[in-house]
């Protein structure tokens, strides 16, 4: 599977669309993954299929012209991106129509939910890691990975080329430096 995309990504070009249509066919099944992790960690599994998510992903994607994506890392990586921006503009437009533009909580089942009040709201999140791609995007990209693409810590040293130890050490920063920028909401 790992060496059917990462042959798919090797023959992308940008603005073809048949091309990313073989590389998102030949990781359906990890973006599928992907697509059901991000709805359970934003709680939101029953309100939009994985399967509507994943499709909707697969069109904005293909609305990409200039669209390059060098590896496995970086197309699961802006996957993921597209799934989170997915869900929130989801999160947001069910908020303007149930409250006229007001912000509900929704509470994460995930392993950063529980460690501040403020961390069940999804758009705090999401501006939290923001913040965090300012000062560490390598940070921010685990966070993506783990927290809303459900990754594994072997499954991200895998993509990353390090060792699971490391993803574990980088977690613990990311973790932390996600509590201060909540905090400070």
């Amino acid at each position: 599977m790992s060496g059917e995309i990462t042959e798919a990504i090797a023959r992308l070009t940008p603005g073809e669309p048949e091309a990313l249509k073989r590389l998102f066919e030949a990781s359906y099944d990890e973006l599928k993954r992907l697509a059901h992790s991000r709805l359970w960690a934003a709680n939101l599994k029953q309100d939009f299929a994985t399967e509507s998510l994943l499709h909707e992903s697969y069109l904005r994607l293909v609305n990409q012209k200039s669209l390059a994506i060098p590896d496995r890392q970086h197309y699961f990586a802006y996957a993921s991106k597209v799934m989170r921006s997915i869900i929130l503009d989801t999160v947001r437009e069910a908020n303007a129509e149930r409250r006229g533009g007001g912000e509900a909580a929704l509470t994460l089942n995930t392993e950063i939910a529980g460690l501040t009040p403020q961390s069940n709201d999804v758009e705090a999140i999401d501006d939290a890691l923001k913040d965090l791609h300012k000062v560490s995007p390598d940070l921010a990209a685990l966070v993506e990975m783990k927290f809303f693409g459900g990754m594994t810590e072997p499954e991200i040293s895998e993509i990353l080329g390090v060792s699971e130890r490391t993803v574990r050490r980088e977690w613990e920063k990311a973790r932390a430096a996600l509590l201060v920028l909540l905090e400070n909401e």
